[in-house]
């Protein structure tokens, strides 16, 4: 497949912000026949634009409202002491995102929890046994301004 025309970016914006829209609407909001629309959709998702198809759950319903960013530096850069990192912080249920960062940090971690005790708990169980930890620094999101999962296409 090659690059996105304008029409890939259409139909990947659409479902983006829905994924679970009928095809004979998407074909419709995008301006093309059902089958068309399908035959670019499926060749979408074959070639890995389109990753899976998710819910996107209300954290507060679901009692983990509290979001906690987490700066990691490590004892070292060697490869076997991130890879020991990356391994075991993927195993951690609360942890969102896991970033490898330039700049003071070594890694960046998006976590959340139920309140503080809950992140304290989190911190104590997982977050200080992880391999090569040197120091680490969170800060707690007061409030989400605006937050969203679209790419720009």
């Amino acid at each position: 497949m090659g690059p996105l025309d304008a029409t890939d970016a259409r139909i990947l914006t659409v479902l983006q912000k829905d994924g679970r829209i009928s095809n004979a609407e998407l074909a419709e909001r995008v301006n093309l026949s059902a089958s068309a629309c399908h035959r670019r959709v499926a060749r979408l998702e074959a070639a890995g634009y389109i990753r899976a198809y998710v819910a996107l759950l209300d954290a507060r319903k679901i009692g983990r409202p509290t979001t906690v960013f987490v700066e990691i530096t490590l004892s070292g850069q060697a490869d076997e002491l991130l890879e020991a990192f990356e391994r075991e912080v993927r195993k951690i249920p609360n942890v969102l995102e896991c970033h490898l960062m330039a700049g003071t940090a070594d890694y960046l971690l998006k976590v959340v929890a139920e309140d503080t005790e809950d992140f304290a708990r989190i911190h104590r169980a997982y977050l200080v046994r992880l391999p090569g930890v040197q120091q680490m620094q969170s800060s707690f999101a007061l409030r989400t301004v605006f937050k969203t999962t679209a790419l720009p296409v």
